[in-house]
């Protein structure tokens, strides 16, 4: 682990503090029955705004080799929501793309290829970069060519060398996730054909700050981008935004199209107006936030101690790596919940990082029926009332905890 001394976009040295969630383990770092007697590592979460260039920013950086290796377990093809986001994103892209055999779209950090199958299924030339073992071998067995590797400007050379320049790049939900941002947007400004453009989404700092969405802040994640930061950010490697879109996907993301021509459109300048308007290029707008995520445990560990004490049998639903936040931070082990249900195969039978609660597959829900399931993916709380409707139906009842705890009867 290494702590960064100046900001990761422009270098900076004035740092200013937004939010510590203290020592946490990793998000994704699920443990085994015989990992459960080793020492677990804990890495700081410091949160800083850059003045500079108003980036939102942690201060420790875990090698991404730990972070992605070959244990990573999200798989993106698990999220129905996911999936109909990506596949509406694609019908939209596709009309925009030049005809013939030889159209390219590359997606980097692809995962299992939950994308790039949809411009498969539309006769579309497909690439998929990702550094995961496990999800490359699933998008492989799907038919979609895979590379197994960190994106960078190497990476990128060499695909240009062997004649592969794309149409479109997509980078969804992976710009917060790289330490070497200069090399990962040169990279892009590489790959990209002249005229061509790339789609990359972040969530949004803005609805992570308003909905007190503070469980998305965790080790994989480095950066939380505004659109001015993002702006500040791709210039000096040649890209420039020149469109950009608010969509709901992880509870508020941005989607910025890039080009290597500089020709924005109305939708840049209006959200860059916006931004400053609210003070959101200012540190002083980040001021309350801190007290506000220690004001929500408070009231979440009051709701389930309550709920204990009068005898109900409380589970949570999703081992998110949100969730392994939300429950490290807040204190929310084996005293209060009993299990967390969750659909993956691969975290079933594991145990969530720190406070060690089992993952069990989704069955155990009606065979059990806790009367509280508290939702830890709550950006999908649609998606899992829905899919959990006969929990429901025998009254079975849902806990959303963010931004503060509600009721779902």
């Amino acid at each position: 682990m290494s702590r960064i001394t100046g900001c990761r976009s422009c270098g900076a040295k004035e740092l200013l503090p937004v939010l510590s969630l203290g020592a946490l383990p990793l998000s994704d770092g699920f443990l085994t029955a015989a990992e459960l007697d080793r020492p677990e590592p804990r890495f700081p979460l410091d949160v800083a705004f850059c003045p500079a260039c108003g980036l939102v920013q942690i201060l420790d950086t875990v090698p991404p080799e730990i972070l992605f290796g070959r244990d990573y377990p999200y798989f993106s093809s698990v999220s129905a929501t996911l999936l109909a986001h990506s596949k509406a994103h694609v019908a939209e892209r596709l009309p925009e793309l030049p005809p013939g055999p030889e159209t390219l779209v590359v997606e980097l950090a692809s995962n299992d290829g939950y994308l790039l199958q949809f411009y498969r299924e539309a006769g579309v030339r497909v690439l998929g970069i990702d550094p995961a073992p496990g999800p490359v071998a699933a998008a492989r067995a799907k038919g979609i060519e895979t590379i197994e590797a960190f994106f960078g400007r190497d990476l990128a050379e060499r695909l240009v060398a062997e004649g592969r320049h794309a149409d479109l790049v997509h980078a969804n939900n992976v710009l917060a996730h790289v330490a070497d941002l200069h090399g990962f947007l040169d990279g892009i400004r590489l790959l990209l054909k002249d005229g061509a453009r790339a789609v990359v989404e972040v969530p949004y700092v803005r609805d992570l700050v308003e909905k007190l969405a503070f469980d998305t802040i965790y080790h994989e994640h480095l950066c939380y981008f505004s659109v001015r930061a993002v702006d500040r950010l791709v210039r000096p490697h040649g890209l420039f935004l020149v469109r950009v879109e608010r969509v709901p996907i992880h509870g508020g993301s941005l989607r910025l199209f890039l080009s290597k021509e500089d020709s924005p459109d109305a939708t840049v300048g209006a959200i860059l107006a916006e931004e400053k308007a609210i003070g959101l290029d200012r540190h002083a707008w980040f001021a309350s936030f801190a007290a506000r995520v220690e004001r929500l445990r408070e009231d979440l560990r009051a709701v389930l101690s309550d709920l204990k004490r009068a005898g109900k049998k409380i589970a949570a639903y999703g081992a998110a790596a949100k969730g392994t936040t939300l429950l490290n931070f807040c204190g929310l082990g084996p005293e209060l919940l009993d299990w967390v249900a969750d659909k993956n195969p691969f975290k079933q039978g594991r145990f969530v990082p720190g406070v060690r609660l089992p993952i069990v597959a989704p069955e155990r829900i009606l065979a059990e029926m806790p009367d509280f399931l508290l939702i830890l993916p709550w950006n999908i709380e649609a998606e899992i009332v829905a899919q959990e409707a006969a929990y429901r139906e025998r009254g079975g009842r849902f806990l959303v905890p963010v931004p503060s705890p509600r009721i779902v009867a």
